[in-house]
């Protein structure tokens, strides 16, 4: 079971943000968390996860534009000459919701790896690659090349991202949602 204390302070319903939180998490069980949610400094966006307090800071842009689209490392890396490159896809956001929602299921990534006791350094392309997931099933997001392509989804979803972190799954939803 999870008890999530949530607070928004940014101009987004919080109530909605909330709920697409606890919905978003469906058959994880991550435990106690704390979310809070508030505008960034300057940045566009940014997100943190707090692995002992299972805490996340999801930071969102007052600037930002809708539709947004943010540049992800999605794509599989591709070996050329003696180095290696990988192609930006990028998410398109129709709201501010989505990108929060991102950014929680990015740092919600973290956590899982962390809980499953695996290596948490470089699982930036993983954290995405779950979150594009369900912004892409759930909400319709979709993934593009830079030139504006949609990039298809066994180019960018190619992982078995809950086996990773396998222990973390639930059967059925257990996620009470406590607003602070």
């Amino acid at each position: 079971m999870s008890l999530i204390d949530f607070h928004n302070s940014t101009d987004l319903s919080g109530a909605k943000l909330q709920t697409m939180c606890v919905d978003a998490l469906n058959g994880w069980n991550v435990g106690g968390l704390i979310v809070r949610v508030r505008y960034s400094r300057g940045a566009d966006f940014s997100g943190t996860c707090i692995y002992v307090e299972r805490r996340i800071y999801i930071n969102l842009g007052r600037h930002l534009v809708y539709p947004y689209g943010m540049r992800t490392n999605l794509a599989k890396v591709k070996t050329v000459g003696r180095g290696w490159q990988r192609p930006i896809y990028v998410v398109e956001f129709k709201t501010a919701y989505q990108l929060a929602l991102f950014i929680f299921l990015h740092e919600i990534y973290h956590l899982l790896v962390y809980r499953a006791g695996r290596n948490t350094r470089q699982k930036e392309s993983m954290c995405d690659r779950f979150a594009a997931r369900y912004l892409v099933d759930d909400l319709g997001a979709a993934v593009r090349t830079e030139r504006g392509e949609r990039v298809p989804r066994e180019d960018w979803d190619f992982q078995d991202l809950d086996g990773f972190v396998t222990g973390r799954r639930v059967r059925r939803s257990a996620c009470v949602a406590r607003r602070g």
